[in-house]
């Protein structure tokens, strides 16, 4: 059985209509976000609200099925960033041009690299979004952390 409109509508509100992943805003891109479940579905998950958030659909197709990833630092196998149990304050910072997510914790920079939350390879080319959506005064959201800027001065 779908998720139901009624929960859809819940999730997206939620989220305040951001991925709950990169936080990209949904309100500036050219297609809906899609409903992620965090537990997947293969895995036994619900389509209870509890177990879901709003994804981009790059952030949806590159997690796909996987509740884990290898951190890059220890290289050991960590769970994801769940934006359910977790606030994305603790594990991820912007980095002090705005542009580029840094995981801060095992789970943080397990999921930008698996997710590819700094992809600027692809069509997509997420850095030049937010460049547009910086400029433009939508990006990043106003409560998310920032790197302070160490340059002298």
């Amino acid at each position: 059985m779908p998720v139901s409109q009624l929960t859809r509508r819940l999730v997206r509100e939620r989220a305040n209509r951001y991925c709950e992943y990169c936080h990209a805003d949904e309100r500036w891109q050219f297609i809906r976000f899609t409903i992620d479940h965090i537990r997947p579905q293969s895995a036994g998950g619900s389509d209870k609200a509890d177990n879901l958030a709003l994804a981009c659909r790059n952030c949806n197709e590159r997690r796909g099925n996987r509740m884990t990833g290898r951190d890059p630092d220890s290289g050991e196998m960590v769970v994801l960033f769940n934006p359910r149990s977790q606030l994305w304050s603790d594990h991820f910072v912007w980095d002090t041009t705005r542009l580029r997510i840094v995981g801060q914790t095992p789970s943080g920079r397990a999921t930008v690299v698996l997710l590819d939350l700094n992809d600027d390879r692809h069509d997509g080319d997420v850095i030049r979004i937010r460049q547009r959506d910086l400029l433009d005064g939508y990006h990043p959201p106003q409560d998310d952390p920032v790197l302070p800027d160490e340059s002298p001065g």
